[in-house]
């Protein structure tokens, strides 16, 4: 090439310009949908536990014992199923509205916000950048991640140390979902649908929660090779193999995190019967 060649950039293309002929906008519309859907649903469900005379996230009709994952672990409750301590965390303000969810959801949404695969979703669903690839933007100028509000989402790993607590005491709730009280108080073990949906909401959630890429780091970022420690090697390898559906375990546990509460909640109101398989 001369010297004299000068190359240059085409410009730059206005907000959604693009020679794509595919239908590129059904997939972040999709996401749009789907996480306003799920958020909308949450914040719903999270002001409901401010209602002290009724408690529609837990059940026990027939012997159940079921708590929704939106307010676990209860450490606080409602007059007819106060938490561990007790109803209202002292010295809350009198005129502020109290749901025992408010000290819980902040978890899973700060770990989800901040995760990988999410952000690369809701940026372009929510945010437009971009909105998919060779479509125009509606931005001139990316700072990176390196100034807020972005420079927050490298806090990611630590809220996977959190998730990852989470699945445990999930774990004990779907454990507890299989044990029954009789009538005359005592505790058989047994299984119904309500079951089985706390089982495989834990499931879903530890697929994705391990799949995260802060674990497969955790566990093997060390590693100059992996024969220095198999059993680290081992586990970064499931790590790995759970990586490659990762947006997968995203959005199976997603949904189902939010189904899980909705079932509990209308086996609480009467509108749905809890059927029990033994």
């Amino acid at each position: 090439m001369a010297s004299s060649d000068v190359l240059t950039l085409p410009p730059q293309q206005g907000f959604g310009a693009t020679r794509r002929t595919d239908i590129w906008w059904l997939q972040p519309l999709g996401a749009f949908l789907g996480f306003s859907a799920f958020i909308f649903y949450s914040t719903w469900a999270a002001l409901q536990g401010t209602n002290q005379a009724v408690c529609y996230f837990w059940y026990g009709g027939g012997g159940a014992d079921y708590l929704s994952p939106y307010y676990s672990p209860p450490m606080f409750g409602v007059p007819s199923h106060p938490g561990w301590f007790g109803t209202i965390p002292p010295g809350w303000p009198s005129w502020l509205p109290f749901s025992p969810a408010f000290l819980i959801a902040w978890i899973p949404a700060g770990f989800r916000f901040t995760c990988y695969y999410y952000r690369g979703q809701y940026y372009k669903a929510f945010w437009l950048d971009p909105v998919a690839c060779t479509v125009g933007e509606p931005r001139k100028v990316y700072l990176g991640e390196r100034y807020l509000p972005l420079i927050l989402q490298n806090i990611h790993r630590y809220f996977f140390y959190l998730a990852a607590l989470f699945i445990v005491i999930l774990a004990r709730d779907a454990w507890d979902g299989l044990w029954f009280t009789a009538a005359d108080g005592s505790r058989h073990f047994g299984l119904a649908v309500g079951s089985l949906v706390l089982i495989v909401n834990v499931i879903l959630l530890a697929l994705y929660t391990f799949g995260c890429h802060s674990f497969r780091h955790l566990i093997g970022g060390f590693l100059d090779a992996k024969t220095k420690s198999p059993g680290c090697a081992s586990l970064y390898n499931c790590a790995s193999c759970l990586n490659r559906k990762h947006g997968n375990w995203a959005w199976y546990s997603l949904f189902w995190v939010g189904f899980t509460d909705v079932y509990i909640r209308l086996c609480a109101m009467g509108i749905w019967h809890d059927y029990r398989l033994f």
